[in-house]
């Protein structure tokens, strides 16, 4: 297991896995991380009786994925506006998998869809860390029992509870094509200042919510209903008039990139269900746009 070659590639692995349960890359990281200072710290004699090394690493990455989760509400508390998942560009190697999934299993490019990930903030840690692992990655439950410190029978419970949610939340997302459709209209009604037409793809319940982290400017609390969404929009190019305003693929279909002087200055993803925009999703956070740079 003290192959470079093996090590990295379980690396990679433990980051994918890492990051669906955690929500940010750097989270991700730092699990990862500590995962690996764990397996060093160990004596030689402690790795030798360890038969599968892999499993071991993964079972201590997902104790310490759980530690986060458990601590993140505390931790977000102190958090300057809203708390976004980190959204990833289609070319992310976080996303790439030739994994061939049945159609009722979650994909991993799906899996990190911010329309998803957005979801999984609202199950408990050990639900999202056993739908993870059972539903995307396709870990046997005894193994999941082991790392969440449940039995078998209850693990699968959780994950049953996690994919109940997630089955809901799919069922009422547009189509890909829909979705294209709808943000391109979208696109070009903000690049005009069009405000008719901009509120008619709003559904009338629809909810913004930017996440600056105290590091940009952003809104502090979620923006609620169409009128007051479409006027927050129009009035961002006020704001930062050096803004360009480009289509970009991401595992939910188009989101829009905002480049400023050459750098991504935030990602606006939408969730569409039918023909109207029901949540509109700002990163701003610079931590959180590592991968668009």
């Amino acid at each position: 297991m003290d192959d470079l070659d093996t090590l990295e590639a379980e690396r990679r692995n433990l980051l994918a896995r890492a990051y669906r349960m955690l929500g940010t890359v750097a989270d991700a990281e730092d699990a990862v991380q500590e995962t690996y200072v764990r397996w060093y710290r160990l004596s030689d004699e402690e790795r030798a009786k360890i038969i599968n090394p892999a499993a071991w690493l993964m079972r201590v990455a997902g104790r310490i994925c759980l530690d986060v989760l458990g601590s993140a509400r505390v931790r977000r508390e102190s958090y300057v506006g809203p708390w976004l998942p980190e959204p990833l560009p289609r070319s992310s190697p976080l996303v790439a998998s030739a994994q061939l999934d049945p159609l009722d299993r979650v994909t991993l490019d799906e899996s990190v869809s911010m329309a998803l990930l957005v979801v999984l903030e609202s199950l408990t840690p050990a639900e999202r860390v056993s739908f993870v692992l059972h539903d995307v990655f396709g870990v046997p439950f005894a193994e999941i029992a082991e790392t969440v410190g449940r039995s078998q029978d209850a693990v699968r419970q959780l994950a049953s509870q996690g994919r109940r949610r997630v089955r809901e939340r799919r069922a009422g997302l547009a189509t890909r094509e829909q979705h294209d459709a709808v943000a391109r209209a979208f696109l070009e009604a903000s690049a005009t200042g069009e405000f008719d037409r901009l509120v008619a793809l709003l559904d009338p319940d629809v909810v913004l919510r930017s996440d600056g982290g105290g590091k940009m400017s952003a809104a502090l609390r979620p923006v609620l209903g169409s009128d007051r969404v479409a006027r927050f929009l129009l009035g961002l190019p006020r704001l930062n008039p050096g803004a360009e305003l480009t289509v970009t693929a991401t595992t939910d279909g188009i989101a829009l990139l905002a480049r400023v002087g050459g750098r991504a200055d935030s990602v606006f993803s939408l969730i569409v269900e039918g023909d109207r925009i029901t949540e509109i999703l700002i990163v701003r956070n610079p931590d959180k746009l590592t991968q668009w740079q």
